[in-house]
């Protein structure tokens, strides 16, 4: 009999962000059945530099901080310590559990998500992108930028298939969330998803898409990331994960009728990006029900105010 685990979570926590508490908090409180599964923080950097209040605060949640370093020049390029340590997740991950759940920092879990125990022989859980941006439309002519993408990381024209997104409901080409991925880590796709990006970030051939638009700069991670899953596993090994999964709380007030969530509450896990919520009090104009509403809005208000001191 397998002594593997069947989940362990894993984030990383960036230095001076406020919301690195929340989303294990939200596990223990939620997750039901998987809320005590074990949670792996990672930092890019020494464990000192974390207050000695969040330090108490983990360890009362029962979460293991994982201190790793990085030596590749990360200026400009703010995701490079997410690729970085989804790798080291799936690596320290393989033999230890069935499925490793990488989340955002920003995500919180709202009711059981038992679906991050994906089907018999799916590999990776997945939700595709919130909103089109950078992304390609399924049904126009692929541009430079994506066939740059398909062609670093070796697509064939049938691996691509249509996704809809999250909140614009566009129909994109491949283009997957990289703050929501649900592995087996014996594949070592997030280690590839590494591998790869750190010879492509710098390619020549993305240059002039970084000084047309910024976005390039913030989002070619999760291009590579496409590219990386496209070619290292079959569209079968894919399982899209419902709606309810990796809502963005932030973009509420933006989507249109048709794409709102029947309630907060029911959903399964989100995403809130603080800055957002923040700024202009977003958070007050997105109907939750107690007990959640009264849970979150303690924290936000909380964050609210540390950003403020």
């Amino acid at each position: 009999m397998s002594n593997k685990e069947k989940i362990i979570f894993s984030y990383i926590a960036l230095e001076s962000q406020p919301e690195t508490i929340i989303l294990p908090e939200s596990i223990r409180s939620f997750a039901g059945n998987l809320s005590q599964c074990r949670i792996w923080m990672f930092i890019p950097y020494s464990k000192d530099k974390l207050e000695k209040d969040i330090i108490e605060k983990l360890s009362s949640l029962d979460v293991e901080i994982i201190s790793y370093t990085i030596d590749i020049d990360k200026s400009k390029f703010s995701f490079i310590d997410t690729v970085s340590a989804a790798a080291e997740a799936e690596k320290l991950a393989v033999g230890k559990t069935e499925f490793l759940v990488w989340l955002g920092t920003n995500g919180i879990i709202i009711n059981e998500p038992n679906q991050f125990l994906l089907d018999t022989n799916k590999i990776l859980g997945y939700r595709p992108v919130h909103h089109t941006l950078i992304g390609s439309i399924f049904d126009e002519p692929i541009d430079e930028f994506w066939k740059i993408v398909f062609q670093k990381t070796n697509i064939e024209e049938d691996k691509i298939f249509p996704m809809q997104t999250h909140v614009d409901g566009k129909i994109l080409r491949p283009y997957f969330n990289s703050g929501f991925l649900i592995v087996r880590p014996e594949r070592g796709l997030l280690q590839e998803w590494w591998n790869k990006y750190k010879v492509l970030y710098k390619d020549s051939d993305f240059k002039k898409f970084y000084e047309k638009d910024k976005l390039y700069v913030t989002f070619v991670h999760q291009a590579i990331l496409s590219g990386v899953i496209l070619s290292t596993l079959e569209n079968h090994e894919m399982q899209e994960l419902p709606f309810e999964y990796n809502y963005p709380l932030n973009l509420y007030l933006e989507t249109s009728k048709e794409y709102l969530p029947k309630s907060i509450n029911d959903l399964v896990t989100a995403r809130y990006y603080l800055s957002k919520l923040t700024e202009g009090y977003e958070f007050e104009k997105i109907p939750f029900e107690d007990p959640l509403k009264s849970w979150l809005e303690e924290r936000i208000l909380n964050l609210r105010k540390l950003k403020e001191d």
